[in-house]
């Protein structure tokens, strides 16, 4: 056998054996709905609101219910998704810098603004994201939908749908956020393209957040004499988003692909929707609360996890290590997060007893330093959580989730040891 004949050869092993590692990888689609209320499924109970693709698909999953977000606010949540940190740890805290400018949309178009956030959407580049960890194993990535970080190349995709330039039009997203309300064209393109790479989906529609601009025919069976036409308008866009992950799902049961496919769900933060205009309620997004920080989390991965309903306490910085753990990567060193195949297999069983997170301002004070813009940090052990402000005079509030469940009566005062220990806890976990 020749010299060249011998290298050819090699160069087939290689390539054949390249093959065989990349069809043993899953591929991921990772579904994030935007601005849901932790109830508002038909498989957590709503009475009303409808949602049988995503009840299906929990059907089929690993749904934990007492899943959470660190911070109830989109931004900083779905930089969390994408990293597995903390805000604190990722240091994007908040959705917008402070800064002095025009009102409106203008005022994001500012010089000072314009440089705030690019030095706010630097420190994506300087944490490792999911993209980029699993383009080392020859992932290709696809960002669709909600995106702040400016042009999705700088999360580390290899394509996606968000140019990133504020100048053209929105900060949060741009034409990523056609997805889903106009149609899934794209994601069906990237899935027909040629090739045996395994793949990385991020599906982030703007949904069912507002505008709440439902289909007519949703809107319809939800209007009610009576009834707030806030309220309809939002339990109609919770339809409209799970319709479009059933049209997504059967992208990949048409092409053969759900069985080497794990899918996540999760939400960015909860949404209670004011029954007296568009806007959402006490207790909800940006707030401590379970109505703004729980959120269901589900995992479908047909042969590798039995379906089944855990109570097991979950965070969404433990998705990020699920998801390289399946694709046969360590986490990062810095990720704090579990791996949830794991405690599948332990029947929801784990060693962590509590689970942390953090909400910040809006506007952050200091990109570079979140300690400056804290409002509150929490944690829930078992049916116990506090919340502790970040002002020193405030009083901590503490409840007991499984007696109380809206989180009306603190009982901080009547149970000392309990808040002495969680403050600990807290302090222990993060101290700005």
């Amino acid at each position: 056998m020749t010299r060249r004949l011998l290298v050819l050869c090699a160069l087939l092993c290689v390539v054949i054996a390249s093959a065989a590692a990349a069809a043993d990888k899953p591929n991921v689609l990772y579904i994030i709905s935007d601005d849901q209320a932790w109830t508002d499924y038909g498989f957590m109970g709503h009475e009303t609101i409808r949602t049988p693709h995503l009840d299906h698909l929990a059907a089929q999953s690993a749904v934990f219910p007492r899943a959470y977000v660190p911070t109830s606010l989109c931004r900083p949540s779905l930089a969390t998704l994408i990293t597995g940190l903390y805000p604190h740890q990722h240091l994007i805290s908040g959705n917008d810098p402070v800064f002095e400018g025009k009102k409106g949309a203008q005022r994001y178009q500012s010089p000072q603004y314009l440089e705030l956030n690019s030095q706010l959407i630097s420190h994506i580049e300087a944490v490792p994201t999911l993209p980029r960890l699993l383009a080392a194993d020859g992932y290709r990535s696809l960002q669709t939908g909600k995106w702040w970080e400016g042009h999705h190349s700088r999360g580390g995709f290899t394509t996606g749908m968000t140019h990133g330039d504020v100048t053209r039009g929105g900060r949060h997203g741009d034409a990523g956020l056609k997805i889903g309300r106009e149609g899934l064209a794209e994601i069906a393109t990237f899935l027909d393209e040629p090739g045996d790479q395994p793949w990385f989906i991020w599906y982030a529609p703007f949904l069912p957040h507002s505008p709440h601009n439902p289909p007519q025919r949703l809107l319809d069976k939800y209007t009610a004499e009576g009834k707030s036409l806030h309220v309809a308008r939002y339990q109609a866009m919770c339809e409209w988003f799970d319709e479009s992950c059933g049209e997504l799902l059967k992208l990949l049961d048409e092409r053969g692909l759900a069985e080497n496919t794990l899918v996540i769900y999760t939400c960015d933060n909860g949404w209670i929707q004011d029954e007296a205009s568009p806007q959402y309620a006490a207790k909800s997004k940006r707030s401590p609360y379970d109505g703004g920080v729980r959120s269901p989390l589900m995992l479908r991965w047909p042969g590798h996890i039995e379906p089944a309903r855990y109570e097991t306490l979950v965070s969404t910085i433990d998705i990020a290590p699920t998801i390289l753990a399946a694709c046969g990567q360590p986490p990062s060193k810095e990720m704090p997060g579990l791996n949830l195949l794991d405690v599948c297999r332990n029947s929801g069983a784990c060693d962590r007893a509590r689970i942390f997170g953090e909400i910040f301002d809006h506007d952050i004070k200091n990109v570079d330093v979140p300690g400056e813009s804290l409002q509150f940090r929490w944690v829930i052990e078992g049916d116990w959580k506090l919340i502790l402000p970040a002002q020193q005079d405030t009083k901590p509030e503490l409840y007991n989730l499984a007696n109380d469940p809206n989180e009306t009566n603190n009982l901080s005062s009547s149970s000392p040891e309990a808040t002495e220990r969680l403050t600990k806890a807290i302090n222990d976990w993060w101290t700005p």
